[in-house]
């Protein structure tokens, strides 16, 4: 079902590697004029653009854009009471789990009388993109959100696509989720128009512009915020999900064919990777992945990720150069089922969440494991980390010198001032102790 790559007896550089292992095609510079000029239309036209967008992509046109609060608390008073009580306790983990990510101030006394305060401070404005494509994800609301709060950030806003089952109407599921969180400003609205909306405003619509843009979406998203990011601040383009999975002859197969499966069902493009030392292991792997794909209810699906070129079993020799070919890779969800799953995860320096042991698959973090899910995929795991609070924060330094510690830098401020052949910063410090002013 799967390709197989056989790495055993090749010693390859990082760069070697980053070519021989799978990912899709997928280039999100094909769609970066598509998604520019539908940004434009927004900044032109506004509302209108959004609602001719809708019908062109979306396949309905909604009767307005903003969701009333009335529709909201309507969600929420419809919402099944078992995935309420699921979503409240996401809600309370993910809280917990994000708190741990504010960085707390922090003061350094350099020198007497000279000191440097760290603080972090909140964006003050935020626009959340919640996906609706092939699934419905109350999920990705939890994730973008309580990141947000828990940053401090004040004016929350929220978009996703409308749905022609609903009559041009967000999902009720999304908008309930958007309730649970106290969360009043929610959009009906798409794709790459959308993300332009939150760039740049919509005045008819009382949309004011954000500082940062978040969320998950698909290849028109991607582009659409490479398109803004001279305007506000994104987490990163978002590609097709993927997992891969170190495992030895200790990991049981069934569960490894699970793993792989519950990737593959997000999407025909999502990517699936077996990296182990154990052709025992793969030869068993393979049976039970094609029974498991036949019968789930996403068949057809899964069966077009786990044959593309983006889903391998890799063999390699050893689980140190397992984890070369992960640390290559970089990859959105790393899962570690082997004997030692502790040295091996001392190996690791790139990927988005790591989950260790049989008993931490990737759809806990997905949920409820209060980790967040948003995480950076197509390798930028290896120079980017996932949405947390600390994406809506902002490093800021405040600096506090009285006379006698400015005083004894003065000479070396005005000796590297001069190297660097600007004067008056050297005389805007001798200003202070009466130099160069008028008798």
């Amino acid at each position: 079902m799967m390709q197989t790559i056989d790495l055993r007896g090749q010693t390859l550089s990082t760069s070697q590697l980053r070519t021989v292992i799978p990912r899709p095609e997928l280039d999100v510079t094909e769609a970066l004029a598509g998604a520019t000029q539908l940004i434009q239309e927004v900044r032109e036209h506004g509302e209108e653009a959004l609602l001719e967008q809708a019908e062109r992509f979306d396949r309905v046109r909604p009767n307005a854009i903003p969701a009333t609060g009335e529709a909201i608390d309507a969600a929420v008073e419809g919402l099944d009471p078992a995935v309420r009580s699921a979503l409240e306790e996401m809600i309370r983990r993910v809280r917990l789990a994000s708190a741990g990510q504010v960085p707390a101030p922090a003061i350094t006394e350099v020198a007497n009388g000279a000191i440097i305060e760290q603080r972090w401070e909140p964006v003050e404005r935020v626009g959340l993109y919640v996906p609706g494509g092939k699934a419905v994800y109350p999920s990705s609301v939890v994730m973008n959100v309580v990141s947000a709060q828990v940053a401090g950030v004040k004016s929350i806003a929220i978009a996703s696509p409308p749905q022609a089952d609903y009559g041009g109407a967000i999902h009720p599921t999304i908008l309930a989720a958007a309730g649970l969180l106290g969360v009043t400003e929610v959009y009906a609205m798409g794709g790459a128009g959308a993300i332009g909306a939150f760039a740049y405003g919509v005045e008819t619509l009382g949309l004011e512009p954000v500082n940062v843009i978040t969320g998950p979406g698909n290849v028109w998203v991607a582009a659409a915020k490479r398109a803004v990011t001279s305007v506000v601040g994104i987490d990163a383009e978002a590609g097709p999900t993927e997992v891969l999975i170190i495992a030895d002859d200790n990991a049981d197969p069934e569960l490894i064919a699970a793993d792989l499966l519950g990737q593959a069902e997000h999407d025909e493009l999502a990517a699936a990777v077996l990296v182990t030392d154990s052709a025992e292991l793969a030869a068993a792997v393979e049976p039970i992945l094609a029974r498991r794909t036949n019968a789930t209810k996403h068949s057809e699906r899964a069966s077009t990720s786990l044959r593309g070129q983006q889903s391998a079993i890799v063999l390699v020799d050893n689980l140190t150069e397992a984890a070369r070919v992960s640390n290559a890779y970089g990859p959105e969800h790393l899962q570690i089922q082997t004997a030692d799953d502790n040295g091996v995860l001392e190996l690791i320096t790139s990927a988005g969440a790591i989950f260790v042991g049989p008993y931490a698959p990737v759809p806990l973090g997905d949920y409820i494991a209060g980790s967040n899910h948003v995480l950076p995929t197509g390798g930028q795991a290896i120079h980017a980390s996932g949405l947390g609070a600390h994406t809506f924060l902002r490093a800021q330094q405040i600096i506090r010198y009285d006379r006698e510690a400015l005083d004894e830098v003065r000479d070396r401020l005005r000796v590297i001032a001069t190297d660097e052949d600007l004067p008056a910063h050297g005389e805007s410090v001798d200003a202070r102790f009466g130099a160069g002013r008028d008798a």
